[in-house]
């Protein structure tokens, strides 16, 4: 029996806020709930932004919360090389090209805003390149059609447990051409792994059994499943949560300092304070 285990993996960009401690809380509870692990990952592949200061505060107010994690920090900044293997698994199978547009460049292409996509979908300017056309300052991204031709015959699908989307979730291949399209997987002259890659690697190499995360993230599930298949990793059970949100409905971002868990702290508020607030 594969032993429950999940993950809270934040980016030391900013403080922590009300809706990270309750992603946070909610992983932590569900883990111990079911005798399992609970993981602590920082996700600090943006170098310039992700900063020691942030890392520390966010250790300090996990801790402050009551929540103990299992094992190490596993930092992803420190093991950036590591990801180069699956990447060259994926230019085996002829699966990634490289790609020299810049955002404006891909703006431009569009010919209509894609309104409603958690990204902007990459036009294919650059998919005939082969990768012995690579420059050293190219992106690498995903062939779309290609990994979708090389599962055709079976289809990627994962298990969502959340309520918004609770159920069994067949990849539809249409719509992960419209809504997904060409992802980036390798970020452009700094040879760092983008999330969707990083995140389901590390999950697939930490043995986590349940991805907790917000439900705004639901529609990035596709393509992180569609990589697991394609590198034969094992697919987790995927649970995305309500958001935390402000006055106006909007959900809170790192912008929101009023609402970091430092700032209640000192304003005297106590962990069971904090649980009250997010409806734990």
């Amino acid at each position: 029996m594969v032993d429950f285990a999940t993950r809270f993996a934040p980016s030391p960009t900013g403080p922590l806020h009300l809706g990270h401690a309750f992603s946070a809380m909610l992983c932590h509870d569900m883990a111990r709930a079911n005798q399992g692990r609970f993981l602590l990952r920082m996700e600090d592949t943006d170098l310039q932004r992700s900063k020691p200061e942030w890392d520390a505060l966010i250790r300090h107010d996990l801790t402050w919360l009551g929540l103990d994690w299992d094992g190490p920090v596993l930092r992803q900044s420190t093991q950036l090389t590591s990801y180069d293997t699956y990447l060259a698994q994926l230019a085996e199978l002829d699966l990634i090209y490289p790609c020299s547009c810049s955002r404006a460049d891909i703006r431009a292409a569009l010919s209509a805003p894609q309104e409603g996509h958690p990204h902007e979908i990459y036009p294919g300017t650059c998919k005939s390149r082969p990768m012995a056309d690579r420059k050293p300052d190219d992106a690498l991204r995903l062939h779309l059609d290609r990994a979708l031709s090389l599962l055709a015959d079976d289809t990627p699908h994962f298990n969502e447990t959340g309520k918004t989307h609770k159920g069994t979730h067949q990849i539809d291949p249409e719509l992960a051409r419209a809504q997904i399209g060409d992802v980036v997987l390798s970020r452009k002259g700094e040879d760092v792994v983008a999330y969707f890659l990083a995140s389901a690697i590390d999950d697939a190499a930490q043995c986590i059994t349940h991805v907790i995360r917000g439900e705004d993230l639901f529609d990035f599930t596709a393509i992180q499943v569609i990589l697991l298949n394609l590198l034969n990793l094992p697919v987790p059970t995927y649970h995305h949560h309500r958001l935390i949100r402000d006055d106006q409905g909007k959900r809170l971002a790192k912008r929101d300092d009023a609402r970091a868990i430092s700032t209640y702290r000192d304003e005297g508020k106590s962990p069971l304070d904090i649980r009250k607030m997010v409806g734990l």
